[in-house]
């Protein structure tokens, strides 16, 4: 029989994990069924959201709240160290979904799509929901689930779950070590927002004027001791263009036009990638270029898309060819490509009165061509395009740290529980 010892471990601690069932740590019970004229007040609710959308609960972060006598509120109180569990979804993969409840100050109540598991076991509660969350314990309760439309876990299925413990030690320095590493990957989101939050900002005050730079080597933002740049100028944006063209799609019947050497963008493409653009997830022929109205997009062009994802923009770094729902455009020489991808996404705030009427508002390539854009001096369009490119190179930065602390918890996870 393997023995029960995780992968990595802490070197103070030896010996087996014990095997338990999830019975033995936890009473459950199912929550309340309220009218929906006893939901919007009283006492704090924790549904199906609060488990699905939190590491961990406490009371200021439950949504809901329903009106319930206090003995009905005591009986299906919430406490410290209960564990919250989904026990409904339309979804496998969300059904038993488990949070633990971790206000040591004030209780909470829970809903009928909830199942409260009641401490009743000797555990440390974030170790026991940092557990709950692996592969392991998930694949546990998924695999066991039942339900057609929907799937459903009951207390009886929960109560048999089998876990591996260490003793209580172990678990509270496991708990400790993951909370910092969640306290980190916490820092990277925020720092990440903060520095979304003030692009957004900054760049609402430099396409209203608000802000501006000088005509000198510095690249701060009106603090410069050059002299200002000359008036932006008003354009449409197909007179700045040298080429304002869309694409199309060969005809999909016909296997000789597909599977080819030549990139073909779709929709997917753009919002997957975000601004630059290096690879398609479909390819079209020589023969599908030439008996279609696509063409050869050439690298450093601004991707515009007309439907679905109206008003996305990218930027393509490789030659590519689009369908009709995309315009291609290519500058003329006094404007500033990256200056132009930033204009665009700043202009997403008034596309609505040019999206046509139906099922699915799209834009098309005339009005596109008619937006009227503000344009700057070439200088200034490079200094506005640097600065706001700058930024997205710490947010990109941010984002890669983030990635690879996720990477590394979910290694670690794996090598700290058995």
């Amino acid at each position: 029989m393997e023995k029960l010892l995780p992968q990595l471990r802490f070197p103070a601690f030896k010996g087996e994990w014990e095997s338990k069932k999830l019975g033995d740590l936890l009473e459950f019970k199912n929550g309340i069924n309220a009218t929906k004229e006893q939901y919007g007040r009283g006492v704090k609710f924790i549904n199906v959201l609060d488990i699905l959308n939190n590491d961990f609960i406490t009371h200021e972060k439950i949504i809901g709240s329903v009106d319930v006598d206090q003995s009905l509120a005591d009986k299906f109180s919430v406490n410290y160290g209960d564990i919250l569990f989904q026990r409904s979804s339309e979804t496998r993969e969300e059904v038993g979904t488990a949070c633990v409840y971790l206000d040591k100050d004030i209780s909470a109540t829970f809903g009928g799509f909830v199942i409260r598991g009641k401490k009743i076991g000797e555990y440390e509660p974030v170790f026991l929901n940092k557990l709950l969350k692996t592969d392991l314990s998930r694949d546990a309760m998924t695999s066991k689930s039942g339900g057609s439309t929907r799937y459903n876990i009951g207390q009886e299925i929960l109560n048999s779950i089998k876990l591996n413990l260490p003793y209580l030690p172990e678990q509270t320095k496991i708990a400790t070590f993951l909370t910092a590493v969640d306290e980190k990957l916490t820092a990277l989101k925020q720092k990440k927002s903060l520095l979304e939050q003030y692009k957004k900002g900054v760049m609402q005050q430099i396409f209203s004027q608000e802000l501006r730079f000088k005509d000198d080597t510095s690249t701060s933002l009106s603090t410069g001791s050059g002299n200002d740049f000359a008036d932006w100028e008003e354009k449409k944006l197909g007179e700045i263009c040298e080429i304002a063209k869309s694409g199309g799609t060969p005809t999909s019947t016909n296997k000789e036009y597909y599977n080819g050497d030549i990139p073909f963008l779709s929709i997917s493409d753009m919002t997957s990638q975000g601004k630059y653009l290096y690879f398609t997830s479909n390819h079209i022929s020589a023969l599908g270029l030439k008996n279609s109205s696509s063409w050869l997009v050439p690298t450093d062009s601004i991707i515009y898309s007309m439907y679905a994802s109206v008003g996305f923009v990218a930027i393509n770094k490789v030659p590519l060819a689009t369908s009709q729902a995309v315009l291609n455009l290519i500058f003329k020489s006094e404007v500033n490509l990256e200056f132009m991808y930033y204009t665009l996404i700043d202009f997403q705030k008034n596309i609505a009165q040019f999206i046509t009427t139906g099922t699915q508002g799209n834009l098309n390539a005339h009005s596109v061509k008619g937006f009227l854009i503000q344009i700057p001096s070439l200088p200034e369009q490079t200094k506005i395009a640097n600065f706001l490119t700058a930024i997205d190179e710490k947010i990109n930065h941010c984002q890669g740290q983030i990635e690879k602390a996720t990477i590394w918890k979910k290694g670690l996870l794996q090598q700290l529980f058995v």
